[in-house]
């Protein structure tokens, strides 16, 4: 390299800086937007979304709104992954602080039991998507499917390890328990958020304890609760 000639990274370094900065406004702006359409699809669905309605919420315009998604479709998948990101936050990657077998499948319901008490005031995007999507083939519904199905997957992989360590009955169906459980959390959004049912909360609890019941290893007196 000719030491006489200015390379192309020190060329403009006033352009590079103001570049990065319109970069991460950009994406300020991206994230806003998407906010405001978790909220607005959490009340009124996925379907419900459109350009316009988040333009009025975000204050800005529809153009702008547009630009950044490029469609109604791109628009509901961001929201889609934004939804499953922060599930994951809150339930699945903190219990990965417990110990593998039951205590993780334990704090693995108990964070989803803490995410569903939201959810029955705010709704889930999950279930609603569900409703909204089942038998209507595409991108959409792909991404909904594809999120629940990786989070169940999480789940089952939970209840197998619990049985590899030895805490679950040697019969134990693994995938027959991970499904009761999933029965349990969409039984409790019915009773909950639809019939406002009393003490659905306590009875899905109640359904968890009959599940270990029934698939772990009776405990030994002395020895510690897994």
């Amino acid at each position: 390299m000719n030491p006489s000639q200015p390379n192309a990274i020190s060329e403009h370094p006033g352009k590079r800086t103001s570049g990065a900065r319109a970069l991460q406004k950009g994406q300020q702006t991206k994230q806003i937007i998407i906010d405001a359409a978790l909220g607005l699809a959490e009340q009124i669905g996925l379907e419900g979304l459109s350009i316009g309605a988040l333009a009025e919420v975000t204050r800005m315009s529809k153009s702008g709104v547009f630009a950044h998604f490029g469609s109604r479709e791109e628009l509901q998948i961001s929201v889609i992954r934004e939804y499953y990101q922060r599930f994951s936050n809150e339930v699945f990657f903190p219990a990965l602080n417990a110990p593998r077998g039951l205590p993780r499948v334990r704090t693995l319901f108990a964070n989803w039991m803490k995410r569903v008490a939201i959810e029955i005031q705010s709704g889930c995007i999950f279930i609603s998507g569900a409703v909204e999507f089942d038998d209507r083939p595409g991108p959409v519904r792909d991404a909904l499917a594809n999120s629940v199905q990786t989070w169940l997957a999480a789940m089952h992989r939970a209840v197998v390890q619990a049985k590899q360590e030895g805490h679950l009955v040697p019969d134990a169906d693994e995938a027959q328990m991970a499904f009761e459980i999933h029965g349990l959390i969409l039984a409790l959004h019915y009773e909950a958020r639809f019939l406002k049912s009393p003490g659905a909360t306590a009875r899905a609890n109640t359904g968890f304890e009959n599940i270990l019941l029934r698939y772990g290893k009776p405990r030994i007196p002395g020895l510690p609760h897994c």
